[in-house]
């Protein structure tokens, strides 16, 4: 109708649904039609967006791996993270979370990569470096794109900063098989 066509015609590129589907089901009906497969390097979701990925029917056609490497020296040996990126940026920088999402590409072969960093909270957080801060990072092979969540508002849960990040990877995805910028932040 008119009302859709103009708020289509608004936001669009942010309108994953017209029928009340989950972003998952988006991301995951485009993987097949798209013939493509995805891996994640997960830190602070612990797995989550691994989870919820193969939450879904069919999702053994389109998912590779997932990885939970919280110790830096997994990131290093696993993933192929520099020992220079850890220690000039941090496990928690634009440049690890990218350094993740390429090394589980090369380490899974498949055509997607997700990789997450993050402080999940409660604790752990500095003045730098605060609790909701995480990188996500998507990479082909070819191209990488890194997105930064910033806490928002007053303290959030744990589970509320890995859901966020969580979702923010998965429309990343939805963004880039739909050929939109993946980079709209």
């Amino acid at each position: 109708d008119e009302m859709t066509e103009k708020v289509r015609d608004m936001i669009g590129e942010y309108i994953y649904s017209y029928d009340n589907e989950d972003l998952i089901d988006v991301v995951g009906k485009l993987l097949l039609e798209k013939n493509m497969t995805i891996s994640c390097a997960e830190s602070c979701t612990g797995g989550l967006l691994a989870k919820r990925i193969t939450d879904i029917a069919g999702s053994s056609d389109v998912f590779e791996m997932g990885c939970v490497t919280y110790a830096n020296r997994v990131k290093e040996n696993l993933l192929g993270v520099p020992h220079e990126t850890l220690e000039a940026h941090g496990a928690v920088s634009e440049e690890t979370a990218r350094a993740m999402a390429e090394g589980i590409v090369r380490a899974s072969g498949a055509d997607v990569g997700v990789g997450i960093t993050g402080i999940a909270g409660p604790g752990g957080g500095t003045a730098e470096k605060p609790v909701g801060l995480v990188y996500i990072a998507l990479s082909d092979g070819k191209n990488t794109w890194v997105a930064k969540r910033q806490p928002a508002g007053r303290m959030k849960s744990r589970e509320w900063h890995r859901h966020c990040a969580a979702s923010k990877a998965l429309d990343m995805v939805r963004r880039y098989l739909a050929g939109l910028p993946v980079d709209e932040d």
